[in-house]
């Protein structure tokens, strides 16, 4: 651009354009300078031509960044003329940008267009310094007009000036407003920002919040709200450019628990993944997530595999080596040995309760990704048996996986189903658990006999306790606390606890009473409808008998279920009788798989 100036203007305001013109050829009609390097170009130039002419200038925060670099470019002091254009800058940038939030973000935005001036002159860091200190304290403090609550508001909620409304709208006071602002920012201005309020002693949580707002205001994929809106398509950063931008955040997010949401870095680590961020990048998110991973749910820890081979869909190594850094705090932080954690500390400590959840999580997790025909059994495995046993009261969810994972596999081997089946305990599995398993045909047959013995163990030390419960409440024996009943509170509270789960215990084996009568009723009419029909084939196999036997035996069940209504008085002689139908329970079982039993049987042999 070509401007055609007076000279005398120009000499009387710049002592640089004065140097310039006295240099120039006396010979020569016209003197013609060239300012290729003048800060901010055109639009600066053409600001200063306007003051030296003495045109008045509107200064704003847009425009006096501009003008206060091409001032010190051109040598505006005070030497050659009062009032000149470096000091009426210098007053405009102290006493209005560096007192207002927004002025001084403005500034700040344009210092990129004027770099070293702009750092030279100190004017970036003088607005970092003013956003830093404003940035925790109230915005109606440093903004026109002042807000204020009850009469200063309107019936619509606008802000009133002296009883006019302005149209503006009270704003947020959390602790959270600044975040958006600074979002503006580009990745350099915005990391001497987050520098500069750690240095100040800022709280943690409060980088965190602002690091978390400005990655994804920029990361694709971070937030399903897709907060990119505001950004231009054309300003949108290309694929490096957001993983360099999340290895940034990475290394500048406060490496503490809890100062971070799982569900952020979980997104975070998804997204690394899927841009192929540096190894060391995606390990320390990984550690992020492990030193919290009690907090995560279902969904944060589904990581697909981005590969074109024929892996599994998710990421179960990732999965891994998150729940690894996991125990590893764990057990750095309780100091207490896995071996020393009997069953009464893990039901009352709390200090076992974030690796419960732990270990909830990662059966959840298993059953989820079980259906993959595409997962091998030894990933599966190893997740699994990586949960310590303490941390799973009980093994229902373990359980659901593994029955998922054969359903999906049937083409596995007997051998492989065994080992599957190996890493759960049959001893912890839930009632319903048992019931399930002993009715499921895809177990191998050792794991349903364990589950049978097991059951049968269980319900026969309910039935004792129900028995020392009887007498004591009989006094014919003190409690197992060691105390007298009828002097303590908390003795007779028991009592009473037990009581009712005497009661239960009664009901539960009325009901399977009943049940048996009806099994050895419907047997007996179909094997004497049998019988009316060929009775030599009945005398021959024994049919005439068995069905004396299951009259005998309806007898007998009639009698149990008649003695059951009675008092407390009997309940040796219920227990004896429930024994038995659990036996019958268990021989029916044998008898519908005999032949696979006794070849059990002989490999134990």
């Amino acid at each position: 651009m070509t401007f055609h100036l007076h000279k005398f203007p120009l000499l009387s305001k710049s002592i640089l354009l004065e140097k310039l013109i006295s240099e120039q050829s006396k010979e020569d009609e016209g003197c013609h300078i060239k300012l290729s390097d003048i800060p901010g170009g055109l639009k600066s130039f053409e600001l200063v031509a306007k003051f030296c002419y003495g045109v008045k200038l509107e200064m704003t925060s847009s425009n006096v960044v501009y003008l206060r670099c091409a001032a010190e470019y051109l040598q505006m002091t005070e030497e050659v003329a009062e009032g000149n254009l470096i000091s009426q800058t210098e007053t405009f940038i102290n006493k209005v940008i560096l007192r207002s939030w927004k002025d001084s973000l403005t500034a700040l935005q344009t210092c990129d267009d004027l770099l070293p001036y702009a750092e030279d002159l100190s004017i970036a860091k003088r607005c970092i310094d003013s956003l830093a200190v404003k940035a925790f304290k109230d915005p109606n403090l440093f903004s026109w007009p002042m807000t204020e609550q009850g009469s200063m508001q309107s019936p619509g909620g606008s802000v009133l000036w002296n009883g006019i409304s302005t149209g503006a709208r009270t704003r947020s006071r959390s602790s959270d407003w600044w975040y958006d602002d600074v979002s503006t920012l580009n990745l350099s201005t915005y990391k001497r920002l987050i520098s500069v309020l750690e240095s100040r002693g800022v709280e943690v949580e409060t980088i965190a919040g602002s690091l978390t707002s400005y990655a994804k205001r920029y990361i694709h994929g971070l937030n399903n709200r897709l907060n990119t809106a505001h950004v231009p398509l054309a300003l949108m950063p290309s694929e490096e450019e957001q993983r360099n931008l999340l290895e940034e955040i990475d290394r500048l997010l406060p490496f503490q628990k809890g100062v971070t949401s799982t569900k952020f870095l979980c997104n975070l680590l998804r997204t690394g993944l899927i841009l192929k961020a540096s190894h060391s990048c995606v390990s320390n998110l990984e550690r992020r997530i492990g030193m919290q991973l009690d907090e995560a749910t279902l969904e944060d820890l589904l990581m697909p595999t981005f590969t074109y081979s024929m892996e599994a869909l998710y990421d179960i190594d990732c999965i891994q080596r998150i729940l690894e850094h996991f125990l590893a705090m764990d057990l750095a932080t309780s100091g207490a040995s896995p071996g020393l954690v009997d069953e009464e500390q893990l039901i009352g400590s709390l200090s076992l309760t974030p690796i419960i959840t732990v270990a909830k999580l990662i059966d959840m997790f298993l059953a989820e990704v079980a259906p993959d025909i595409n997962l091998k059994l030894s990933k599966l495995q190893s997740l699994a048996a990586a949960v310590p046993e303490y941390a799973r009261p009980l093994d229902d969810g373990l359980y659901r996986a593994i029955d998922i994972y054969l359903k999906a596999h049937p083409w596995i081997s007997e051998s492989e189903r065994e080992q599957l089946c190996g890493i759960m305990d049959c001893q912890k599995l839930s009632l319903e658990a048992c019931t399930h398993a002993a009715q499921n045909e895809r177990l191998p047959l050792r794991v349903i006999v364990q589950v049978l013995f097991f059951e049968q163990l269980q319900l026969r030390t309910s039935i004792a306790g129900c028995f020392l419960v009887s007498d004591n409440l009989d006094g014919s024996r003190p409690l197992r606390s060691g105390l007298v009943a009828p002097n303590e509170g908390g003795g007779w509270t028991t009592s009473v606890r037990d009581n009712q789960v005497l009661k239960v215990g009664m009901d539960h084996m009325r009901t399977r009473v009943s049940e048996l009568e009806k099994e050895c009723s419907t047997m007996r009419q179909e094997i004497e409808r049998l019988g009316q029909g060929r009775s030599g084939w009945s005398k021959k196999f024994g049919f005439v008998l068995n069905s004396q036997m299951c009259s005998a035996k309806e007898d007998s069940v009639s009698g149990r279920h008649r003695s059951s209504s009675e008092k407390t008085g009997g309940i040796h002689g219920k227990f004896l009788k429930h024994k038995r139908n659990l036996s019958i329970d268990v021989l029916k079982i044998l008898e519908k798989h005999r032949s696979q039993f006794l070849l059990y049987s002989l490999c134990l042999n």
